[in-house]
């Protein structure tokens, strides 16, 4: 029997959101469930893990996914209220390889969605558009499957403090912006030997304080200053879910995660000399360089945690980040995004750096840059627009990549433009060794955008 018709607007690139009872109602995460039982089925998967983050919609919404997959003779083992890189740790713990995280990661209060992990791969892009074609031509199976609860708690904070080793205790100051991370992210960061200052663990799926995004400076206005107060080593800051990390130093100043990335890089190619890191097309061109420099072998990709851990499934790369704040350790660890993981990772470095943390910080290069420029497009304009700036660029003298957008490297900078995934709106960055550079480099951008579609407000 054909469904009714599925709001298409609720299939990303990497995942599905919504709003709950406007574009992502019960009845449509009952059906999307009775499309991944089915898919999962048909691929030899036989047990799906559910779990879900902190958000008041996520009960109903895993009740009706549950029975959704249930009902095609799908088991499913309910993991309840986790990150979702526990989500991800529970489907290798349980040795399910198949997962569903209900989570609306960082976006507001009303919204929520579906990670899907089906047999190791992250869906991403024409598989998360099959799953709602299956409900539309009625291509699901019929059975009953078992349902069970389980905790994988206990299991993920023993895996990662077996891994874990501080040189010396550490005084950190952690911000879970009331997300799902405030299950976790105290008593981990406590059993690996920190001195741990809470701000905002409780979770609450409204989140009072300030938005779950350390990708945003104002989100991380409470961290820096509690730092500072605290005379902390280092802030950790989570998003909604969990699944990505943001840096404070104790100078207050904040290591984005291009930033963090070259610092891990360097740190694992001290013991994995000649590996692969990936990176994303958002990232300082000061990375590849440092990679290169410490013996590895960077490899950019398109932003976009599943297509990043697609990727690393494909290459065997052994670390791989972006600009967002999703880290994935291949090395020692699983290869999902875990923004916990990364964090304690982090803390074992400034463990092990002989002088102040600061100092280490220091060490990280730095160059001219600005942050993600966003310009609103009407539905679909946005991808339109960068085929069409792609066809007309004309750049001689930089490194032309259009792997994702239009990214431009000269011998003092770069400058990138791509269609954002998940919202309609184009995504700009700049970086330069200095002001002069970047504002040449911002120019010749301008003037390829203006050439194809005067009189856009463009954003710098």
């Amino acid at each position: 029997m054909k469904s009714s018709a599925l709001s298409p607007e609720i299939f990303k690139a990497y995942d599905i959101r919504g709003i709950v009872h406007k574009t992502l109602t019960p009845h449509t995460v009952h059906q999307i469930g009775m499309a991944i039982g089915s898919e999962a089925l048909e691929r030899g998967e036989k047990t799906i893990v559910v779990g879900r983050d902190g958000r008041l919609s996520g009960p109903e919404l895993v009740d009706v996914l549950t029975e959704g997959l249930a009902s095609t003779g799908c088991n499913v083992i309910d993991v309840g209220m986790v990150p979702t890189p526990l989500l991800y740790f529970a489907t290798y713990e349980l040795g399910t390889g198949s997962g569903v995280a209900v989570t609306g990661s960082h976006n507001p209060p009303d919204y929520n969605g579906l990670k899907m992990m089906l047999g190791g791969e992250t869906l991403a892009g024409n598989a998360i558009q099959s799953l709602r074609q299956r409900v539309l031509d009625g291509n699901l199976l019929s059975g009953r499957g078992a349902v069970s609860q389980s905790s994988v708690l206990d299991a993920y904070l023993n895996r990662l403090t077996s891994d874990i080793k501080l040189n010396r205790p550490l005084k950190i100051v952690i911000d879970c912006g009331n997300g799902v991370a405030g299950v976790i992210a105290p008593a981990l960061f406590k059993k690996i030997g920190c001195d741990v200052i809470e701000l905002f663990c409780d979770v609450d799926g409204q989140f009072p304080n300030h938005h779950p995004d350390p990708s945003q400076i104002e989100n991380l206005t409470d961290l820096i200053n509690g730092v500072r107060q605290h005379n902390a080593d280092i802030g950790l800051a989570f998003d909604g879910d969990g699944d990505r990390l943001g840096v404070i130093t104790p100078a207050g100043e904040i290591i984005w995660p291009d930033r963090q990335l070259l610092l891990f890089a360097k740190d694992l190619l001290d013991v994995q000399p000649g590996a692969e890191i990936i990176y994303d097309v958002k990232c300082t061109r000061l990375l590849p360089e440092a990679i290169k420099e410490a013996g590895g072998r960077p490899l950019m990709w398109k932003t976009g945690h599943s297509f990043i851990k697609a990727k690393l499934k494909e290459t065997g790369a052994a670390l791989a980040g972006e600009m967002s704040g999703h880290l994935f350790f291949n090395e020692r660890w699983y290869g999902f995004d875990d923004g916990l993981y990364a964090g304690a990772r982090m803390c074992e470095l400034v463990s092990r750096h002989p002088q102040d943390p600061q100092s280490l910080f220091d060490t990280i290069p730095n160059s001219v840059n600005t942050p993600e420029l966003r310009m609103e497009m009407d539905e679909g304009e946005h991808y339109t627009l960068i085929e069409e700036l792609v066809d007309k660029a004309d750049f001689d003298d930089g490194d032309v990549s259009n792997i994702d957008g239009l990214r431009v490297d000269f011998e003092f900078g770069f400058g990138l433009i791509r269609a954002s995934n998940t919202t309609p709106m184009l995504i700009m960055r700049f970086e330069a060794n200095h002001q002069e550079g970047l504002k040449i480099i911002q120019d010749r951008f301008r003037a390829l955008i203006n050439s194809v579609r005067p009189g856009l407000a463009i954003p710098f």
